[in-house]
């Protein structure tokens, strides 16, 4: 079934595509700028772990309330392209600011700020995405997304390897003049996704439907509200991303072990093309299988290179166990993005992706701040331990509460 854009490019919706290069651009920038954040903390700025954990934490959960009120609003006002415009150009707007940044108290300033852009933009262009597929192939376009999402990443990581060692060569800490150089060239494509998001993508008036999969069997409860498994489900999550911190302590282990500054961005570029090339193949696999079996072998993958991360004391395995962790991501981000849309209304898709991104970003503070203790009291093994016992966890529940 064709959608009201009417268009189709690479067999998906017009719009897909579009968000997909908007997502893509912007990827670029926020890898180019933000991935190399906790180095700058740690190497210039000479703050210890607890306060990185702080930083990354607030950054991601305390603009998660806005994800909720932007995505009712979008369903409210069946509006979901001028918030989506609004969130980029906030978050591209923040960015330049880190080129001043003296103090850990500067960068959470621009880390919160630019993460309100992305909790103003998220849930109403996840709807978006969704609105604008056809019936049956939620998962294909929200694999399409975020392998877009993934291969900006790339770009941008293999960007700031190649600036970080023209600027530094291969030092093992970072300087402020790479760092700034990042900040500066990274801003541009930005900008670039703004202006595609404003041109090229088109508001979807009318929702028509849902997508494919085994769990649309009674999605919505009676009176068009949330039902028990969407609720359930919301819980599972949070389950989950309590041992889900943020990547900083994924980069903050590779230099522990030995890793350069150059070294880490490229095993970023390596798990990144993994994720890129993963999620496509994946969406349609839930498409066709179910999305719960698909999201559940991306938890098991996730639980076991936690737990490699933990244990490892050989530098090479990083390679390996990054690959695995692309592969989690490639697996399970879009397909359990698609199982949101199977769980809830049409009419209500705007709330219910800004409860899912409220439920991860607020589960993120308190995993990152226990991930920054667990690492200062404990040692760097133990946020990993950790992680990989809370999946295992998440595993069992949706095994045992959400059987369909």
């Amino acid at each position: 079934m064709e959608r009201s854009d009417g268009k189709r490019l690479f067999g998906l919706s017009r719009n897909v595509v579009f968000l997909g290069v908007v997502s893509f651009l912007t990827d670029i920038s926020s890898e180019m700028i933000f991935t190399l954040v906790p180095l700058f903390l740690l190497n210039v700025l000479r703050v210890g772990t607890p306060v990185i954990g702080l930083v990354e934490g607030i950054a991601e959960g305390t603009a998660s309330l806005l994800k909720v009120a932007s995505g009712w609003l979008s369903d409210r006002l069946g509006r979901r392209k001028r918030l989506a415009l609004l969130g980029y150009g906030l978050s591209t707007l923040a960015k330049p600011f880190l080129y001043f940044a003296a103090s850990w108290g500067a960068v959470a300033g621009v880390r919160f700020v630019d993460r309100v852009g992305k909790g103003i933009r998220t849930s109403p262009r996840d709807a978006l995405v969704a609105d604008s597929s056809s019936l049956g192939e939620l998962g294909k376009s929200f694999g399409f997304h975020r392998g877009m999402d993934t291969l900006g990443a790339v770009l941008g990581l293999a960007l700031a390897a190649l600036i970080v060692f023209l600027v530094q060569q291969a030092g093992l800490e970072l300087t402020r003049d790479a760092f700034r150089w990042l900040v500066v060239i990274g801003t541009v494509p930005a900008v670039l996704a703004v202006i595609v998001l404003a041109v090229y993508v088109r508001e979807q008036r009318r929702p028509a439907g849902l997508g494919g999969g085994e769990e649309r069997a009674s999605p919505v409860g009676a009176g068009g509200v949330f039902d028990r498994r969407f609720k359930v489900f919301l819980v599972i999550v949070v389950l989950f991303t309590l041992g889900n911190s943020s990547d900083a302590f994924l980069i903050l282990r590779a230099q522990d072990l030995g890793f350069s500054v150059v070294g880490i961005l490229l095993i970023f570029v390596a798990f990144n093309l993994v994720y890129a090339l993963a999620s496509v193949p994946a969406g349609v696999l839930s498409d066709r299988l179910g999305r719960r079996r698909v999201i559940l072998a991306g938890w098991s993958i996730y639980a076991i290179t936690y737990l490699g991360l933990a244990i490892t004391a050989q530098a090479w395995t990083v390679w390996v166990l990054f690959a695995l962790y692309g592969l989690y991501y490639g697996i399970a981000e879009g397909v359990t993005r698609a199982f949101v849309a199977d769980l809830v209304p049409v009419e209500r898709r705007g709330t219910a992706y800004g409860l899912y991104h409220m439920a991860v970003g607020l589960s993120l503070l308190p995993a990152s701040v226990i991930a920054g203790w667990l690492w200062h009291l404990i040692g760097p093994e133990a946020p990993f331990y950790f992680g990989s016992g809370m999946a295992a966890a998440a595993m069992v529940g949706l095994l045992v509460f959400l059987r369909r």
